[in-house]
């Protein structure tokens, strides 16, 4: 398939955080609104270029870049900006539904509260939506590390129902337990609101063990579950407990192959194991991760998937259904969702 032909197939996104998908310009030109210090290059194309974090040495090597991102979105009015464009873009690029992530903790160094900056990211992607037609929901971020979850899922419910319809704990996975965030979750999830947790990206099968005990319904990343399979002859023929049950559940993988490549989880796209798990039945689902960091588009990751994991058109097609079963919308939504799916694959 040629790269016009993947651009014009409907696509739905799950796993893309805002502050990793800014544009190298708008970046400069916030920075020199808000006189921030310490940019890394000048101009949008050299700063372009230091952003791509192909090559890190680790996923927390690979997390430091976005010091540059959300330092320079502090006002509500620099969340609305990012947040219309990042739905422009992907619109662009032929998604039609998108789930955006952002950890509000991350925007209040200039006096911002996590309402506010909640706030000025549901107006851009409504207004976005007006423009480009692509429905924008917002999963709020909390962080391992830290400790003011409660307080972010106490922001999140006050949105829930008005477009921001998740919660994620995202971060470094090491030392920094789901299980340490069990009551801010159990806040969430009684407003109403969904669970996907960052698991199986830095750590391994333990970590997705964790986040399922804490109900998680979607897992991000979780490619290392393939560390409980046992692969032979190219295929997945045996799984052990936690990989059976994320297989039988059918619980969705938020897969972000380029990101997993640019940590160094992997050496090359060869030896990504998505086809293995898709062709084993998981409900493995393909996203973005961070678009400046990664240097990459849903386009982009289809067209890895198809050159280097055995992918064809039909099988895209699937994924994007799984996609758009798996989303954090309500049933009219997702009914609307798998016919706008439809149309781009007809």
């Amino acid at each position: 398939m040629s790269r016009h032909d993947l651009n014009a197939l409907s696509k739905v996104v799950l796993h893309d955080h805002l502050d990793g998908g800014l544009r190298p310009a708008t970046v400069v030109e916030l920075a020199s609104s808000f006189d921030y210090p310490g940019l890394p290059a000048d101009s949008s194309a050299a700063l372009e270029r230091w952003f791509h974090q192909a090559g890190a040495t680790s996923l927390e090597a690979y997390l430091d870049a976005f010091t540059h991102t959300f330092g320079v979105m502090q006002d509500p009015e620099a969340m609305r900006r990012v947040a219309f464009e990042a739905i422009v873009d992907l619109a662009a690029d032929g998604v039609v539904y998108a789930e955006i992530r952002f950890a509000p903790s991350l925007h209040t160094a200039r006096g911002m509260t996590r309402s506010d900056a909640i706030t000025g990211v549901l107006q851009g992607l409504s207004e976005a939506e007006a423009v480009t037609g692509v429905p924008g929901r917002v999963i709020i971020d909390a962080l391992r590390q830290r400790d003011d979850s409660e307080a972010v899922a106490a922001a999140a419910a006050e949105f829930a129902g008005r477009g921001v319809v998740g919660i994620d704990l995202a971060g470094p996975e090491a030392g920094h337990p789901a299980h340490d965030h069990r009551n801010a979750l159990a806040m969430a999830r009684e407003a109403g609101l969904r669970v996907t947790i960052h698991a199986g990206e830095g750590d391994g099968v333990e970590s997705i063990a964790d986040a399922l005990a804490c109900g998680a319904e979607r897992i991000g990343h979780g490619v290392r579950i393939i560390e409980d399979t046992t692969v032979r002859d190219g295929r997945i023929v045996s799984m052990g407990a936690v990989a059976g049950e994320i297989h039988e559940r059918r619980i969705p993988l938020e897969l972000c192959p380029t990101s997993n490549l640019d940590t160094g989880i992997y050496a090359s796209p060869a030896e990504h194991p998505f086809g293995l798990l898709y062709r084993a039945g998981f409900a493995v689902t393909l996203n973005t991760d961070n678009r400046l960091m990664s240097a990459t588009t849903m386009s982009r990751e289809f067209a890895l998937v198809s050159e280097f994991c055995g992918i064809n058109r039909d099988d895209l097609h699937a994924i994007t259904r799984t996609a758009a079963g798996s989303a954090f919308c309500t049933d009219t939504e997702r009914a609307s969702l798998l016919e706008r799916v439809e149309v781009g694959y007809r």
